[in-house]
């Protein structure tokens, strides 16, 4: 095993943890929290559940992600030119762009959460997880 082999694992070890807890909170955690919790008690234990995956996805994931990324990256000879070539360029382009914007669903499910919005809350959960998916079709993509 290399050291291209590990950065690897951990770099999809850090993508399922980001889209494996979004889909744990949503399809599991929360649909038994509304059948079995009044409101008041899964408000609480929806967003401090919220809050330690955005603290564990910001302070381990999102960095690990990001290390192995730009050494996997720079491995694979990726410039900034080639990101606007046809084929592995821009394929991670558009990965790293959706990467981006469900980030920033992520970021206003948590301000519209902690506001009480929760439509929009739901809403902006939903889109990021959508991204999240298309970021994961896209990173198969690459890895073939």
């Amino acid at each position: 095993m290399d050291l291209w082999v590990l950065a690897r694992f951990v770099h999809v070890v850090g993508a399922a943890f980001w889209v494996g807890g979004q889909l744990l909170l949503a399809l599991v955690v929360m649909p038994l929290a509304r059948r079995q919790l009044d409101s008041e008690i899964r408000h609480h234990l929806m967003a401090a559940a919220g809050r330690r995956f955005a603290r564990l996805t910001l302070a381990v994931a999102l960095p690990l992600q990001i290390g192995t990324g730009i050494a996997l990256a720079a491995h694979n000879s990726v410039t900034w030119a080639s990101l606007a070539e046809p084929g592995y360029g821009r394929t991670l382009a558009a990965k790293l762009g959706l990467l981006t914007i469900a980030m920033m669903f992520a970021a206003g499910h948590g301000i519209a959460a902690a506001k009480g919005h929760r439509s929009m809350s739901r809403a902006l959960s939903a889109a990021g997880l959508a991204c999240s998916a298309g970021v994961i079709l896209l990173a198969t993509a690459l890895a073939g």
